[in-house]
């Protein structure tokens, strides 16, 4: 299908650390940057409590959406320079599939709550199914800008994000095992965290990429590149992403989301402290004006009036969130999962509630795209194109990434105050801490 899509008389810029300059050169694109649904992605960090380990890690989900949308229309530009389609079964680049690409890149984290994932846990919340609402609701900016191009422009966009529109190489472009998404947040992620070690070459990577029937694959002399990159990933799952510290801060923001949802349930939320923007998530009533409302800063509002409300563990948990006093934490396995239960009573009779105080947070059940031995997701393959224009799958001839796959990666830790690691003799819980404490030995419970 062919869009007609206005050009803007001359190319706007944005300056960005990771891609130097960002070219907009779409009036849909420009006008969709300057929604207010768009705008607020400036208010939500894109790494949420990482910032509490690493703090550089101050960065918006509005950078990296930007910068995924610049990836996209650099793949969009090679694609059309070095693979224009000659006739509709050769499955090279149809360019009039550009601007849904462009759009969908843009858009497709603008579904993202405060502290992403830690409230889509609580919540039960799906940011992919809200950005879908929000693409396609008559109610927001987004949608009208989006409409001005046709009128189920707005579906084919949210279709990309859904992984259902027709054209896989739109599709993968956004969403696959090396993607504008992924290659971003990895370079934006590494650059803002100082983490060298999650950088790789775009350039290479960008250029080696090609359209075929089925997706995108790979020219083979790149495949280095993309090791590399598979390489980057694995770090930074490893180092920033499942880091225990920023785990520690995200248990305790969910407790804190738990305790005032449970607080609220029985009648004991009220006054100037009442979460008048949580209200509806409280009570599972959510429509996309109460979403919208929602933004990091909105919460740490929240949490700052909550240090003076008189339920002390609301009061405590907010305080330990805003001051970064991150839960200890120490890993546990299939032999020792059966102690949990007796150290979460051990934490109980030292004074803290065991339902607000302990928890366990596995980094397999984070939502990062790395293997999951509790989940079977299908995930777009790999594919590296050799000279006869066949193709291959990469951990089939790159020893290295055979080596990472379908490693278990990650860990299982239980979450509980740092109290208890400490001593103090004159302290009426010396016991239970002696007791927690002989279960505890190099960062592993025993």
């Amino acid at each position: 299908m062919t869009f007609n899509v206005e050009k803007l008389p001359r190319e706007k810029v944005f300056r960005d650390p990771i891609h130097n300059y960002i070219h907009v050169q779409h009036k849909v694109i420009l006008d969709l940057i300057n929604t207010k649904e768009f705008q607020r992605l400036r208010r939500v960090k894109q790494l949420g409590t990482s910032s509490f380990t690493f703090q550089g890690a101050e960065h918006s989900r509005f950078t990296h959406c930007m910068g995924v949308y610049e990836i996209t229309r650099l793949i969009c530009d090679n694609f059309q320079r070095n693979y224009p389609t000659k006739n509709p079964d050769d499955g090279l680049w149809d360019d009039n599939e550009r601007i849904v690409a462009l759009c969908a890149a843009l858009l497709h984290d603008v579904g993202h709550g405060p502290y992403s994932h830690a409230f889509e846990h609580i919540f039960d919340t799906d940011h992919e199914q809200w950005t879908q609402e929000i693409i396609t609701s008559p109610e927001t900016e987004i949608n009208q800008v989006l409409r001005q191009v046709s009128s189920d422009f707005p579906e084919k966009v949210a279709s990309v994000i859904a992984k259902t529109y027709p054209n896989k190489q739109v599709v993968q472009m956004i969403s696959s095992q090396i993607d504008a998404d992924r290659m971003d947040y990895l370079l934006r992620d590494a650059y803002f965290t100082g983490t060298k070690y999650g950088m790789f070459d775009l350039t290479r990577i960008l250029r080696v990429m090609r359209p075929y029937h089925e997706g995108i694959a790979f020219d083979a002399n790149g495949m280095h590149a993309v090791e590399d990159y598979v390489l980057s990933r694995f770090q930074m799952y490893q180092q920033v992403y499942f880091h225990p510290v920023s785990r520690g801060m995200e248990v305790v923001l969910t407790k804190l989301l738990q305790r005032a949802k449970d607080l609220y349930e029985h009648n004991q939320m009220n006054g100037f402290e009442m979460p008048s923007l949580l209200v509806p998530f409280f009570e599972n009533r959510v429509t996309i004006t109460d979403y919208l409302h929602l933004d990091d800063g909105i919460l740490n509002t929240y949490f700052t009036l909550w240090l003076d409300y008189p339920d002390e563990i609301l009061k405590d948990l907010a305080y330990r969130f805003l001051t970064r006093k991150p839960f200890k934490s120490a890993q546990y396995t299939e032999g020792t999962q059966d102690l949990l239960p007796k150290l979460a009573n051990i934490v109980e009779a030292a004074g803290f509630d065991k339902k607000y105080y302990t928890s366990t947070n596995t980094s397999y059940d984070l939502p990062y795209d790395v293997y999951n031995p509790r989940k079977h997701k299908s995930r777009t393959q790999i594919e590296i194109m050799q000279n006869d224009g066949s193709l291959i799958e990469l951990s089939t001839v790159s020893r290295l990434v055979n080596a990472l796959t379908g490693k278990i990666l990650g860990d299982e830790r239980f979450y509980f105050p740092k109290a208890m690691l400490e001593q103090h003799s004159d302290d009426i819980f010396s016991e239970e801490y002696t007791k927690f404490q002989k279960h505890i030995y190099n960062d592993m419970i025993i």
